[in-house]
């Protein structure tokens, strides 16, 4: 149990080198890594929202074009963003499981 618990401390340990050496695991990558998950849902919400004001100020309708582009915009932000945490979270992992 204590070589399991040795075992796991040197590997934590290991992560943090190679994280530290490559430059991966700095408060201000971290820090990007926020703003691009916050840029990813934005820029769709914004763009469709946009798209929406233009199509409203030439074809209103009884229905409102800014907020059913809105709202698909943020629902392409929220896939978006969900896809590049998984898709980081898959790259960790990996190189997890390489480092054991």
């Amino acid at each position: 149990m204590a070589e399991d618990f040795s075992n796991e401390v040197k590997a934590q340990a290991m992560r943090k080198l190679k994280a530290q050496a490559s430059g991966n695991g700095t408060l201000w990558s971290g820090f990007g890594m926020f703003g691009l998950i916050g840029w990813s849902v934005a820029i769709p919400t914004f763009l469709g929202a946009l798209l929406g004001l233009w199509l409203d100020e030439r074809h209103g309708e009884t229905h409102s074009w800014t907020l059913a582009l809105l709202v698909a915009g943020l629902v392409i932000g929220c896939w978006n963003a969900g896809y590049w945490v998984a898709k980081e979270e898959k790259a960790m992992l990996e190189e997890e499981a390489k480092d054991e």
